[in-house]
Formats: C-alpha cells, structure tokens, sequence
C-alpha cells in the first residue's frame, strides 16, 4: 500500500514539475565564498565565460591540471561546506556515491604504498561567476572517479556532463570484499543482455571487443556516435522496464524532482530512437561496455581496465553538457526582451 502512494505522489511530482521549474539553493555556496581569503577567492572564483569552464576529467590529482583549491587546501569549516554543497546538489543516494568513491583512494593507497597520489582530499572545487549577484552561474567538484557539474540559469540546472568512476571495480579481498559503489550500474546492464534472446543480441551487441574506456572521455562537446544496437522500442515489455530502471539508477544520483523530469521526459520523447548497445565479453570478470543512447543524451559503462576491475561511467547531454542549451534559450529570450 505504501509502495502504491509513493508511486502515485511521484507520478504527481512529474504532472507539475514543467510548471515550477528548479534551482540550487545559493545559501550555502554564498557562505562557501564568504568565508574564503582573497587568495582563495582568487583561485576558486572565476568569470561564468572563462575558456576552461568547459574543461574536465576524471584523472587523479597529479595527472591533470585542475582550476579551483582541493579540499587539502580548506579549511575545516570551508571542507563542511563544500560538503553541504554537495549534499544539497545531489540526491541522498548521489552523495553517498561520491563519498564512497572517494573513500576508495584510500583502499588504492593501502594498495599501492602511495598515499599522496591516492590522496582523498585532492579532489577540487571551483566556481563560475557570481552567485550573489548573477542568476547565471556555475560550481564544479572533481577529482578522480569524481567529474560533477552544477550549471543554474535563472530557475534551471544543468548536472552533467556527470562522472562517476571505480577502483576497484569491486574490492576483491578484505572486509569490504565485494564492496562497488558502481554495483548496481554493472549487475543491471549484464542482467539486460543476458534477457535479450541470441537473435536480440546479434543486434545489441555491436563488438566483440570494448574500447577500453567510455568514448565520450573527457571531450567538452560529447559528440553523438552513430545509431548502433537495438532499439529500446523493439524489446519486450520486461527488457524496456529494465532499460529504464537502468536510466534511473544512473538518474537517482540528482535531486529527486530533477530525476524524475528526467526520466518523464525521456519516456515522452526519447524511446523511439533510443538505442541499447554492448561491446566485449557479457559476463563478470571480463572486459565489456554498454551504451543507452537517445536523441539528447548518452549513458555510458565501461569496465575493461584492470582485469575488468576498474569502472567508468557517464552521463552526457549532446546540447546540454555545461548548461548549453539553457544558456542558448536564456541569452534567445533575454536579447528578444530588450
């Protein structure tokens, strides 16, 4: 019975959401810049037009360049509220993933006897423009396995390009053994290809072998690869179910309001040239790589690295990576008000 409410509240979340609109709380990232000296300022605050806005990745600390300071170079008070920050730009299920995603710096460090390349407090935050004065504005946290980009234009958020990443891919030995923050990203999309029938399957996979990494990487534009694999619309009801139990998962990670518009908006406009593609082995264990594509975004999963112990994902949007499209139909209307 309870289920059944839930299920209802939300179909009415959905039927209302194009009518409020959304936006980030400015409360806690005005608080975050007030308390910074003027040297933080100076390397965390940047013009909202600055050419390295758009610049991003997943690497560890030391193998790319980041703009902003990493939370090594906080303050107690300053790392709370970047922590709050984040806190109140994902969901209770995105933030959890972050952390333990972080916190896997640590099982690297014990592993490889290098804590200061494995170091989970060299992960990074910057801010694009000027949240007390501007309704055009932009705050970023990343670090490796970590790529998160919050982009509000006037009542409107754009949350990807939307990176999360895994090593190990599953923790292998120890306590924790078994332990994936990714887990449900993998068991889903190889519990899909294995309910496709051999005839669905010389369709949906497009290469016996993966890419060794997601093909979108760490491009500012995500380019929109061919039409390759099965479409959505050509799978029985209980595979379609799954294809979008998998968008959400990947969806969850947001603010619950933004998941569902999301995934409302997919089921309206998207699942006639949505596309289901797989690459490399279909078992655990082995190298393998699988696609969602629709008309304006990509989900990517890649784990072929380390023995197939080391995952990547992502979420991209074709046009509006970066806030892109918001920021096209925000600068339309405000030229034709003037």
């Amino acid at each position: 019975m309870v289920l059944h409410l839930k299920k209802n509240i939300l179909l009415f979340v959905v039927a209302i959401l194009p009518v409020l609109g959304f936006s980030q709380d400015v409360t806690i990232v005005n608080q975050f810049i007030r308390s910074m000296t003027d040297a933080q300022k100076e390397q965390i605050v940047y013009e909202f037009n600055a050419d390295d806005r758009d610049d991003w990745h997943f690497l560890p600390w030391s193998s790319y360049e980041r703009q902003g300071l990493s939370l090594k170079e906080l303050r107690t008070e300053q790392k709370e509220l970047v922590h709050k920050l984040l806190r109140s730009s994902l969901s209770a299920t995105g933030y959890k993933q972050t952390t333990e995603i972080i916190g896997l710096e640590n099982v690297l460090a014990a592993s490889s006897g290098d804590p200061v390349y494995r170091d989970p407090e060299r992960y990074y935050v910057s801010i694009y423009g000027d949240p007390t004065q501007e309704d055009v504005w932009m705050w970023s946290f990343e670090g490796h396995h970590v790529s998160l980009h919050f982009t509000t234009v006037a009542d409107a958020v754009s949350y990807t390009p939307r990176f999360f990443g895994s090593n190990p891919g599953r923790i292998m030995e120890g306590e924790r053994k078994g332990f994936s923050p990714l887990v449900h990203e993998e068991d889903m999309g190889l519990q899909l290809i294995h309910m496709l029938s051999s005839e669905q399957r010389k369709t949906a996979i497009i290469s016996n072998k993966t890419y060794n990494d997601i093909i979108s990487f760490n491009k500012p534009v995500a380019e929109k690869p061919a039409p390759e694999g099965i479409l959505v619309n050509n799978l029985t009801d209980d595979q379609k179910k799954l294809v979008m139990d998998i968008i959400y998962e990947y969806a969850s990670t947001i603010p619950a309001d933004q998941a569902m518009a999301s995934i409302s908006k997919i089921r309206k406009e998207e699942l006639v040239e949505m596309r289901f593609a797989w690459a490399g082995a279909t078992e655990l264990g082995k190298a393998h790589y699988y696609r969602i594509q629709g008309k304006t975004f990509m989900i990517e999963f890649d784990n072929s690295q380390n023995n197939a112990n080391h995952i990547h994902t992502v979420w991209r949007d074709f046009d509006g990576d970066f806030g892109r499209d918001l920021l096209k139909e925000h600068y339309t209307n405000h030229e034709h008000q003037h």
